[in-house]
């Protein structure tokens, strides 16, 4: 079946020889890449990685052009799977979208069906965005922790890089949980909003990235790391025996000077969050999760909202460190 659009809207970033071309454009369907589903797209979110996919030596961008957004939620509007049906509501978000296949800020997507997840029940398209890629990696992080062994009342569970999409998100499903959440901030400022999300204990960032010894004093009964670098290498020094972190950021750096120390000495595991390639059981599993027992309390509070148009300020202040919580684009 095959969708009747003729041109569409997008936001594109198009690799210069002086820079990065970004913009919204017309396209029309013969722009669009192979995939067995066309999706009408309603809502996407801007993330730390669509920043990246839209400046110079960003290390993201795999094409150009490329339309960026690593998520999208919408209605299918034209199918070749037998999977997957016209007037399905419908999310997808990882793989090579908004990388090497163009991704959610356009108002229409094509993708392979292997990459769709049905809208789960009880989350509209929009909440399935303020969630986004963003909270499935805070709710896959937390699922690694519990398969772990992490359960309520084991101790204090810490967050850093609590104040951004993906940390405030882990603040918030912890706390609804019933874990004991310490969040790690660097924007002291924001310490009355963690609290509301249900942060016990604000710590500084600049307390975690100082330099650790191979060993420090056990503290962390588990933690979600969304920073990287010197930051997860000092969790790491202080976790407590038999602990876990889920590390799913890089904003530090991608360098982790550590020690075998923790591991061996502790029995500590370091657990990936990769929620990019999660196989796609497992992905809809998460987010029947979260759509359910890991849902935020306050989903739809505090949730910036912006279209096409107002994207670029967005990708901008996030490569700053001045965006908090989530931003979610509307295409409808």
């Amino acid at each position: 079946m095959t969708e009747s659009v003729e041109a569409f809207r997008a936001y594109v970033a198009e690799q210069r020889d002086d820079g990065v071309d970004r913009g919204v454009r017309t396209l029309t369907p013969d722009d669009l890449p192979d995939g067995e589903v066309t999706v009408r797209v309603e809502w996407s979110s801007v993330n730390y990685k669509d920043a990246l996919a839209t400046v110079p030596k960003g290390g993201v961008a795999r094409i150009s052009p490329l339309v960026p957004g690593i998520d999208l939620a919408g209605e299918v509007v034209a199918s070749d799977s037998p999977d997957v049906t016209v007037g399905d509501q419908v999310l997808v978000h990882g793989y090579a979208l908004g990388t090497s296949h163009h991704g959610g800020f356009a108002e229409l997507a094509r993708v392979p069906a292997g990459w769709v997840v049905p809208l789960p029940g009880g989350l509209t398209t929009r909440q399935a965005m303020v969630l986004g890629t963003a909270g499935y990696t805070a709710g896959l992080a937390v699922q690694l922790l519990e398969e772990r062994g992490l359960t309520p009342g084991a101790g204090p569970v810490l967050v850093t890089g609590a104040s951004g999409g993906v940390g405030s998100m882990a603040v918030s499903m912890l706390a609804g949980r019933g874990y004991e959440v310490t969040a790690s901030t660097g924007r002291t400022g924001e310490a009355d909003w963690l609290k509301a999300l249900g942060a016990a204990e604000i710590v500084s960032r600049d307390e975690l990235s100082a330099e650790a010894r191979p060993l420090e004093k056990q503290r962390w009964a588990g933690a979600v790391d969304a920073v990287g670098g010197t930051t997860l290498a000092h969790v790491l020094a202080t976790l407590r025996i038999g602990a876990g972190v889920a590390a799913c950021g890089n904003t530090a750096g991608m360098k982790l000077e550590t020690t075998v120390a923790p591991f061996i000495l502790r029995g500590v595991a370091l657990l990936g969050a990769d929620s990019a390639n999660t196989p796609l059981p497992q992905r809809r599993a998460i987010w029947d999760r979260l759509a359910g027992d890991l849902r935020p309390a306050h989903l739809d509070d505090g949730v910036a909202e912006v279209d096409l148009d107002g994207i670029e300020p967005v990708l901008d202040a996030i490569l700053e460190g001045k965006v908090r919580g989530r931003t979610v684009v509307k295409l409808a």
